[in-house]
């Protein structure tokens, strides 16, 4: 997320960093820099200009001149324009209403809305505990309807029926009725992708805003658009009276331009991204915590939100028994690490969390495949539940079984062991209490140091 840009910030802010003094010279090339950065990130140029003046306005001012370390000041000053650019703080949703609160989405064709719907719908179910129901509003997309129902079947929330042959407002006022009647707290209506030049289809929307009249209006954009993100948003926001903004498929936005557009664009915040196609890939914004992303500095908090959300605490409490038996640790714990890593977004999702993590060189973040954990688990499944207990039972015919089995080769069944080991004996120096030792262990759990085979 935002590799380009923090790659390229991350060096401009490292020449300044160091700096005893910062006279307008230095200042003028590094923020000459820092605007083409953010103009090659896909930043509307508007926002850009704004950012600029303000970062220059403050960093020639009084606050630089007084501190002991001008270029770390400096650093400080671009990280709070980041974050005012985006919003200063999170705006979560406001649902304090008369129940049923309603959520109209809206959004263009193929920007992930019905997903969207699915993904929030969950995430107020399980952290809000709501009680919620869903309904497609999308009577022109065939099977829009059908995807909703199955996604919600998935995730476990209730789907209220609808069909092509009705009308969009009949089926927002419909869907409205039940959730008063069967006391729903939250009702998230999708509706059809439109485009903003469409004014049949836009009549259409506000037609079904004004008979719902939702508490939350948000607007679902592709973050791989960049500033066009922001652009679209307006229109949109001078149609109908949005509250916020989702942003999707964020993990594949290399360049960060609609994040830093969005709020300036519109003046609506960007409340949730959207970072993966499974069904809890919805975060909420934090503008002060991607601003330490962008720079470079990772976002620790999230890190362990993730962890407290995904980490079976269960599972954590056996092998914590484990260690305290002095029992070992087998291949069955190992793969349930891996299952746990996965949840959290592989490692390449945890990494991008970490502080210091843009300055990896590229070979080595190439080294990090998530693909390289699915395969590790599915020769572990391969093996016998004896073979996981003891894993020196696996020799030469065991290791040909085990690699039909999961699709490999015995060389990578021999790579898993190797690694297994590796993971093994660090295991033990945290039985035996030794800190030092386990973290010279864990050094080779890093890129290059064989944990992550090169590809």
């Amino acid at each position: 997320m935002f590799e380009n840009l923090t790659e390229r910030l991350s060096r401009t802010l490292k020449n300044v960093s160091g700096r005893g003094r910062l006279t307008d010279d230095n200042i003028k090339d590094t923020l000459r820099e820092v605007r083409m950065a953010l103009l090659e990130a896909d930043v509307a140029l508007p926002v850009v200009r704004e950012f600029v003046k303000r970062v220059k306005e403050r960093a020639v001012g009084t606050e630089v001149s007084k501190s002991l370390t001008p270029g770390q000041e400096f650093i400080k000053i671009v990280q709070a324009e980041l974050e005012l650019v985006m919003g200063e703080e999170n705006e979560g949703l406001d649902l304090s209403c008369q129940p049923p609160a309603v959520i109209l989405m809206a959004g263009l064709q193929g920007a992930g809305k019905t997903t969207s719907v699915g993904k929030l719908g969950k995430l107020l179910k399980e952290r809000d505990s709501k009680k919620v129901l869903v309904v497609s509003a999308d009577v022109y997309r065939p099977a829009a309807i059908k995807q909703l129902e199955t996604l919600a079947g998935d995730i476990g929330i209730d789907f209220f029926p609808s069909n092509v042959e009705q009308k969009p407002v009949e089926i927002a006022k419909a869907a409205l009725e039940h959730g008063k009647l069967k006391f729903y707290d939250v009702v998230i209506v999708d509706t059809a992708g439109r485009l903003h030049v469409d004014e049949e289809m836009m009549d259409e929307i506000k037609d079904v805003h004004q008979t719902l009249n939702p508490v939350e209006t948000l607007f679902v954009v592709d973050a791989m658009t960049g500033q066009d993100a922001a652009n679209t948003a307006k229109a949109f926001n001078d149609a109908l009276p949005l509250t916020g903004v989702i942003l999707t498929k964020v993990d594949g936005d290399a360049r960060g331009g609609a994040a830093l557009s969005v709020r300036h664009v519109t003046g609506k915040p960007i409340k949730f991204l959207g970072v993966g196609e499974k069904t809890d890939a919805l975060e909420p914004f934090h503008p002060n915590r991607v601003a330490s992303r962008i720079l470079g500095m990772g976002d620790v908090l999230s890190l362990i939100e993730d962890l407290e959300r995904n980490v079976d605490k269960k599972e954590a409490e056996k092998l914590a028994k484990k260690f305290k038996d002095k029992k070992g640790f087998d291949l069955e714990d190992f793969r349930s690490q891996l299952q746990q890593m996965k949840n959290m977004g592989g490692m390449m999702g945890m990494l991008d969390k970490l502080p210091g993590m843009s300055q990896l060189p590229s070979d080595v973040k190439d080294k990090v495949d998530d693909k390289i954990f699915v395969q590790m688990e599915a020769i572990i499944n391969s093996m016998t539940k004896a073979e996981r207990a003891r894993p020196e039972l696996i020799k030469g015919s065991r290791k040909k079984r085990i690699a039909a089995g999961s699709g490999t080769q015995v060389q990578d069944v021999n790579r898993l062991l190797k690694q297994f080991t590796q993971m093994q004996k660090m295991m033990k120096k945290m039985q035996k209490g030794g800190m030092k030792n386990m973290m010279r262990q864990m050094k080779g759990m890093m890129p290059g140091g064989g944990m992550f085979p090169g590809r």
